[in-house]
């Protein structure tokens, strides 16, 4: 399974982005193979549709899984077209909300906001 995070730094210990859209980078942690991908997130400095793009780019990936602590409709749109997951994250780091994750102590994500539509960061 692939797991997909919005993270601030490329390390695994780092703190998950609070925007999904605009987030520096995305962690793919696969649980089989245990091997971490840090992607530049291309969406980040787009004047619009940030969101979208980074979706695209989950999607592209092929992840089974979104941890993340928010996303916008058209995003979360695009990432249940393809069937991927989405989960709330908690506090902390990457690993540990992988880690959560995979305990099943995580929540799936209810709260998709409208987005924030040309307002960038």
């Amino acid at each position: 399974m692939k797991i997909a995070i919005p993270i601030e730094e490329k390390n695994i210990e780092t703190n998950v982005c609070p925007s999904f859209g605009r987030t520096p980078y995305f962690l793919i942690y696969n649980t089989d193979t245990k091997e971490s991908e840090f992607i530049d997130n291309s969406a980040a400095e787009s004047s619009g549709g940030a969101g979208i793009k980074a979706a695209q780019i989950i999607v592209d990936k092929e992840a089974d899984v979104l941890l993340t602590p928010r996303l916008g409709s058209n995003a979360a749109d695009t990432l249940k077209a393809a069937e991927i997951e989405i989960y709330k994250t908690k506090s902390g780091s990457a690993k540990d909300n992988i880690d959560a994750f995979i305990a099943g102590e995580l929540s799936v994500l209810k709260e998709i906001h409208a987005g924030f539509h040309g307002q960038g960061r």
